[in-house]
C-alpha cells in the first residue's frame, strides 16, 4: 500500500486505509483503525450511553454510575456478596468495594451475614436504596426505549442474540488467553 507521495515530507501511507503511519522516515508501528475495532466502539458506546442515563440519576440522588450499577445489580439480584457484584458487572473489585462503602455510609445499602456461611457478607438495598432504586429502574427503561425505538423488533432480537453470541465468545477467548500465558 505504499505508494509514492506527491509531498516528500508527508508521512507513509498506513496499512490501514486513511491511518497515519508515523513520522516521516521513523518507525512504523502497528496500528488500529479505532472505527471498526470492536472493543473500542463497544466502550464508547457504553460510555456514551451510561453517561446519558448518569446525568439523570446523579443530579438527583447524587449516584455515580458505579454506584448506580451496584444498586441495579442488587436491586435485581439481592443477596450477593461485593465480589459476586463485580463479577456479574465487570467493573473493578476496588470501585465496587468502594462504592459499596459509600452506598452503606448513605444509607442505601444494609450488609449482612450470609445465613449459611456466617464468614460471608451479603448486601442488598435497604428501604431508602429501593426508593431510589424504584424511580431511577423506570427511567433507565424509558431511556432504553427511546433508545430502541428507531430498531425494529426483529432487529432487537438479532441485537441481543448477538450480545449473547460475544458475551459467550469473549469469555471462550479470555479463557484461551489465560491458558496459553500460564
Amino acid at each position: 500500500m505504499n505508494r509514492p507521495q506527491s509531498d516528500p515530507d508527508a508521512a507513509p501511507e498506513s496499512p490501514v486505509a486513511g491511518a497515519p503511519a508515523g513520522k516521516p522516515g521513523g518507525p512504523r508501528h502497528a496500528e488500529l483503525d479505532l472505527e471498526h475495532f470492536l472493543p473500542y466502539r463497544l466502550s464508547v458506546l457504553s460510555n456514551r450511553v451510561s453517561s446519558a442515563i448518569a446525568r439523570v440519576y446523579s443530579e438527583r440522588f447524587a449516584l455515580s454510575v458505579t454506584e448506580w450499577r451496584v444498586m441495579a445489580v442488587l436491586g435485581r439480584y439481592p443477596g450477593l456478596s461485593a465480589n459476586e457484584v463485580a463479577q456479574r458487572t465487570a467493573m473493578d473489585k476496588v470501585a465496587v468495594s468502594r462504592a459499596v462503602a459509600r452506598l452503606i455510609e448513605a444509607g442505601r445499602l444494609e450488609r449482612d451475614t450470609h445465613d449459611d456461611d456466617r464468614r460471608r457478607s451479603v448486601l442488598q438495598l435497604s428501604l431508602d436504596g429501593y426508593k431510589i432504586y424504584d424511580e431511577v429502574a423506570p427511567m433507565a427503561l424509558a431511556f432504553e426505549q427511546r433508545l430502541l425505538v428507531g430498531i425494529e423488533a426483529p432487529e432487537r432480537e438479532a441485537l441481543f442474540r448477538l450480545l449473547d453470541r460475544l458475551d459467550e465468545l469473549e469469555m471462550q477467548a479470555e479463557a484461551e488467553m489465560a491458558a496459553t500465558t500460564r
